[in-house]
């Protein structure tokens, strides 16, 4: 479980990062808002994982977290050489890695709640509070996703 919820918890911290950087270079303000949005919900998300870790007595791999941050950093290299570069199909490509993301984050959700512990107290109401946000964060995701595809794969 230590690994799992670790692996999660390296995804979730990469995931925010990701989300304000988005958020940042958003050209249009009302996607701006949805972006600043999921980020802050996402962020939540984070912080709820760590309680569960907490609850659990999962230690937090803090080597793991850097590394994630790390692994976002690089994960912005592409074959150009570009760090900084920001193009409309890097966004498309960020945006369905975070749509991935979020179905990962719902996946947890769904495993968490088949653990004893997690039936008791106020998890369940909580794990199905978390796996409607992130179905409604995924659908979010995709909506955006798909006019970042129409921006940037249009013929001419």
């Amino acid at each position: 479980m230590t690994v799992y919820l670790n692996d999660h918890l390296v995804g979730a911290t990469a995931g925010v990062r990701l989300m304000e950087r988005l958020e940042r270079q958003a050209e249009d303000e009302q996607v701006a808002e949805e972006l600043a949005q999921l980020a802050e919900e996402i962020d939540e998300d984070r912080a709820t994982l760590l309680r569960l870790m907490r609850e659990l007595d999962v230690p937090v791999r803090r080597f793991m977290i850097v590394a994630g941050r790390l692994g976002e950093t690089l994960g912005r290299f592409k074959p150009n050489g570009r760090l900084l570069g920001n193009t409309e199909v890097r966004a498309v490509l960020e945006l369905e890695m975070m749509v991935l993301g979020v179905q990962g984050k719902a996946a947890l959700w769904r495993a968490v709640a088949e653990l004893p512990e997690a039936r008791e107290g106020r998890w369940p109401e909580r794990l199905r509070e978390l796996l409607e946000r992130a179905d409604r964060q995924a659908e979010t995701l995709e909506k955006l996703r798909g006019a970042a595809v129409r921006k940037a794969l249009a013929p001419g």
